[in-house]
């Protein structure tokens, strides 16, 4: 029963807190992070009113301290893809008809009880499971979940408001459904506030969804699970499983009521999804919607007017913050001459005053990779470009994964537009820089525009007002997030809406209401009051 509109003011951004010397917040993760450390914490999956446990435990280890063991998760298999599913599917007529303004006060109190009670607990998870330092697991963990949560609730209820018009003698409406079926999110490892948003942004238009983040992100995902559990989820709307990727999509790709995925992760599985669902179509009730935010090869561009200390900030800051594991992180730049010399040595000196170690040491500003896997892949590029004549190492290049899957930031110049590491997603902390002749401006922008498939991020740095516009206007298709002067990277909800074309997703704009139209089906419901009762009309008659 609807007794009234409700609608929910655009909210404020969650102020991002300092963690000074001897600050509150300080003193409360710390003592949260040495808690979590003595905890050896047994994680189940959440399926329906149950918490399932397996007979196969996944240890949970800080990349920063491989040896140390946070806790155990219990793998699941095909028949919890199944189980999760049903007990979705159970939960799907009594969730799509909460009244909205109880489904949103679910995700309001998430909101609060990550602002204030639970505030350090997924900090603390966070940068323990995903080696982020305290500021990274500050902006992303608490203050850009918190957003996606009220943001989306007020995004969600001006959708709502949004209703056709009506002429004489009848009254039309839209009523905002939510898919018929379930909804997958598959969610990475390196955003929290990712994991948190892609199944909660679906359940909040009224769908039900089966959750399987990335292994390495389980240690947090758990926390909000609880979290939403205890700001009263009801069971089965969210179903957190811990399965692997080919398992989750044979079930879920192969089932009648699948009804759409939301997904980050890289181009290459999403392409393969993309691929089997299509091939699948004669399976299913509607055509699933298929939301994805993939890769990245973002670039930076420098102008022959920019501002060198901008330049370079933006650089250290975009390149090398969470050890470049963002799909936003600055990964190719293109540098004038005119300018070369000052900012290579300023480069270099940024690199040799980052301290790089554990997250619970928090004068680090560089921590762990987040896995063997990633770290020998990122080596393998720094490797090879040790032994390339044609390339030169100018800052770092120092691996060890000894204690921790550590990668120094590393800086390579090369004097070719198209090596391997100007073109091909890295994921870690490796900055390419070309050189090109200041007065080649206009020919560089091409160059930018053609070496990369992707089309995430991308930046220009620059003075001149002329060279900002002609920039904007050739890479249009290049990015589909654009920062002048500024870090391609640190987009901020309800501020810069966020997602990429080309081989970089659907850009479907995460952080604003354009993602939520993607997860509700739009009824139109027509009234007539006095309905015609003779099919004749006037024309019919001639005289």
């Amino acid at each position: 029963m609807s007794l009234g509109t409700f609608s929910y003011p655009m909210p404020i951004n969650e102020p991002v807190l300092s963690y000074a010397p001897k600050s509150a917040e300080k003193i409360k993760l710390k003592a949260t992070l040495a808690e979590l450390k003595k905890t050896v914490m047994d994680i189940p999956m959440y399926i329906g009113n149950k918490e399932v446990r397996t007979n196969k435990k996944v240890a949970i280890h800080p990349p920063h301290e491989i040896k140390h063991t946070l806790g155990y998760f219990h793998a699941g298999e095909e028949k919890h893809v199944h189980q999760a599913i049903d007990a979705a599917l159970a939960a799907k007529e009594s969730w799509a008809a909460m009244s909205w303004e109880n489904r949103a006060a679910i995700f309001l109190k998430a909101a609060d009880l990550l602002a204030t009670k639970y505030r350090s607990y997924i900090n603390g998870t966070t940068m323990l499971g995903q080696s982020k330092n305290a500021f990274q697991a500050e902006i992303d963990s608490a203050c850009e979940l918190i957003d996606f949560l009220r943001f989306n609730v007020h995004f969600l209820s001006e959708i709502y408001k949004q209703q056709p018009i009506s002429g004489a003698g009848m009254h039309n409406r839209l009523e905002w459904r939510p898919l018929e079926g379930f909804v997958l999110a598959v969610t990475p490892f390196n955003f929290t506030a990712i994991g948190g948003n892609l199944p909660t942004s679906a359940a909040m238009c009224g769908n039900v969804v089966v959750w399987k983040p990335a292994n390495t992100q389980v240690y947090s995902a758990q926390m909000f699970m609880r979290i939403l559990k205890e700001a009263g989820l009801p069971d089965g709307v969210i179903n957190l499983i811990y399965v692997d990727g080919p398992t989750i999509g044979k079930v879920c790709f192969n089932h009648r009521d699948f009804a759409g995925v939301h997904f980050t992760g890289s181009t290459g599985v999403f392409n393969n999804m993309w691929e089997t669902i299509g091939k699948n179509m004669s399976i299913y009730k509607s055509y699933p919607r298929i939301v994805g935010e993939t890769g990245g090869k973002d670039f930076v561009l420098a102008h022959k007017s920019a501002d060198v200390d901008t330049l370079v900030t933006a650089l250290l800051r975009g390149a090398f913050e969470f050890q470049g594991q963002k799909c936003s992180a600055a990964s190719r730049a293109y540098i004038p001459s005119n300018i070369a010399d000052e900012v290579r040595k300023k480069l270099i000196a940024g690199v040799k005053s980052m301290k790089m170690g554990t997250t619970e040491n928090f004068t680090n500003f560089i921590n762990a990779v987040i896995d063997e896997k990633s770290f020998d892949k990122i080596k393998s590029y720094i490797d090879a470009a040790k032994k390339d004549s044609k390339v030169k190492i100018i800052a770092g290049g120092k691996c060890d994964k000894k204690e921790g899957y550590f990668i120094q930031p590393t800086i390579i110049e090369t004097s070719n537009p198209k090596y391997i590491t100007m073109c091909e997603e890295i994921f870690g902390p490796v900055l390419t820089i070309y050189v090109y002749p200041a007065n080649n401006f206009e020919k560089t922008l091409e160059l930018v525009d053609s070496t990369s498939p992707y089309a995430l991020t991308g930046a220009i740095i620059a003075q001149d007002k002329l060279a900002v516009e002609l920039a904007t206007n050739k890479l249009r298709n290049a990015a589909g997030n654009f920062y002048v002067n500024d870090k391609p990277t640190g987009a901020v909800v309800g501020q810069q809406p966020f997602g990429g074309a080309r081989a970089s997703g659907t850009n479907d704009k995460a952080g604003s209401a354009l993602n939520l139209y993607r997860w509700l089906s739009v009824r139109t419901i027509k009234e007539t009051f006095n309905p015609p009762t003779d099919y004749n009309y006037p024309f019919l008659q001639e005289a």
